[in-house]
């Protein structure tokens, strides 16, 4: 009876674990060292059963025998509760140092996901805690424990610019399950072989205001491929975050409304202009898209051009220049003076145009810079040579929203060389897709002076 009664308090025991990873909102994980009281308290309870419950012998000793059993009972019990008492003291050490590792790496964590901008050493110590507490943690508690590590490597490549470290995000972050995150990472930091995100996407609540930031980069990567509605919708997202106005100005101007494209590209530089002089960003600004300032100032002096403004185009363009000289906004500028009168000036800023494009050219093979040049050489009146620079310009790699331009060029250079009839009519067909800049009035008047035909 004794025996069966052991077997049958032993089997009753059972020992599990709970799956939910540990953190903020879930309960502890039993540890091994519980399991260990747990056991030992039920084997000291086993023995004193087996000793008093087991059958008594009759016969002439059965008074002796139940005196020694009670002996030995005494015995076995005291000295399980004694090695007992030992085996739960230094579990209780254990727990004790664990948990609090796992609420010192909760602590780290805290400090980084509970602030807007969150300082580069509470994020670089709280990779540090994550990981060394990784290396002693449950399973149950190895998920939570790669979120955090992975968001805060996240939030030190945020602010540092290394690609090594928003690679590191993104792998611990795939470990974790966060995808979106880890998508987000990778665009971040410019990584090759990016994943897929595809909503909907689980992500714990730290995670959540960091979802409009990926949207932003959907749209930026639609913009990219020349999808400018899609990227409409997923900007969105962010209504305050300059993307929407931008985005907004660009498709105002492919439709020709200039005005209202001049006032959205203004909105976005005013946007992003006060974004990048905060002192501290916020993560969500420091993980968005690259803001172009630069470029949108370029875009907007172009609109500013078409709409009718030529002389606060010029002012925007130094603007952009002074930020970063390129072969556009020198072309940009060069067509404005041109407009305000300023003749020399502009020819300065078409052989301006013409060096920065060259310069930016990979082997000095430019479109872009052919045509600046041919344009140049065509208002010193050397129409054969230009003739020459618009043809290099379409027989070398160029924007396809420049090739109309340096093909209604080369004619115009023909037509003005005295070359009428074939040139004219090639001429007369290639100004219905030039863009907005090229001079379309002195093109047309050209023409009407050429004796191959009637004007256009």
């Amino acid at each position: 009876m004794g025996g069966n009664l052991v077997r049958h308090f032993r089997n009753s025991v059972t020992y599990s674990r709970r799956t939910a990873p540990f953190g903020r909102g879930s309960e502890r994980s039993r540890t091994p060292s519980r399991d260990r009281r747990k056991r030992c308290l039920w084997n000291t309870l086993a023995v004193y059963l087996a000793s008093h419950c087991a059958p008594q012998s009759l016969g002439p000793y059965s008074g002796k025998t139940r005196s020694r059993r009670a002996l030995n009972t005494v015995f076995f019990v005291g000295f399980s509760l004694c090695l007992c008492v030992s085996v739960v003291n230094i579990s209780f050490a254990a727990d004790k140092e664990h948990l609090a590792m796992l609420a010192n790496a909760q602590a780290a964590f805290d400090r980084v996901e509970q602030v807007a901008a969150p300082p580069l050493p509470e994020a670089s110590a709280c990779v540090q805690t994550q990981a060394a507490m990784l290396s002693v943690a449950l399973p149950a508690e190895e998920s939570e424990l790669h979120y955090r590590k992975g968001f805060c490597e996240l939030a030190v490549g945020a602010m540092t610019h290394s690609q090594s470290t928003f690679a590191d995000a993104a792998a611990e972050l795939d470990r974790s399950g966060a995808s979106m995150l880890a998508w987000l990472a990778r665009r971040a930091g410019s990584l090759p072989e990016q994943a897929n995100w595809n909503q909907p996407d689980s992500c714990p609540k730290s995670c959540e205001p960091l979802i409009p930031v990926a949207k932003l980069w959907k749209g930026w990567v639609a913009l990219k491929g020349g999808d400018a509605y899609t990227a409409a919708v997923q900007f969105d997202a962010l209504p305050n975050s300059g993307w929407p106005d931008y985005v907004s100005g660009l498709l105002a101007f492919r439709g020709g409304r200039y005005a209202e494209s001049t006032a959205r590209y203004r909105k976005a530089v005013d946007v992003w202009t006060r974004m990048q002089q905060e002192k501290d960003p916020p993560l969500g600004i420091l993980l968005s898209p690259p803001m172009d300032v630069p470029q949108l100032l370029t875009e907007l002096g172009g609109a500013q051009i078409v709409a009718g403004d030529p002389k606060g185009a010029v002012a925007t363009l130094d603007r952009a220049l002074e930020a970063s000289p390129k072969g556009r906004a020198y072309f940009l500028r060069a067509r404005a003076k041109e407009l305000t009168g300023q003749a020399e000036a502009a020819l300065a800023d078409y052989n301006l145009a013409s060096r920065a494009a060259f310069a930016d050219a990979n082997d000095l093979a430019s479109g872009e810079a052919h045509l600046y040049r041919g344009i140049l050489l065509y208002r010193r009146k050397d129409y054969q040579r230009a003739e020459e620079e618009f043809s290099s310009a379409l027989n070398f790699e160029i924007n396809p929203t420049l090739r109309p331009d340096a093909s209604a060029w080369r004619h115009l250079s023909a037509v003005a060389s005295g070359s009428c009839g074939t040139s004219r009519e090639f001429l007369e067909r290639s100004l219905a897709s030039v863009s907005p800049y090229f001079p379309k009035d002195e093109a047309r008047s050209l023409a009407a002076g050429c004796p191959a035909g009637p004007a256009l």
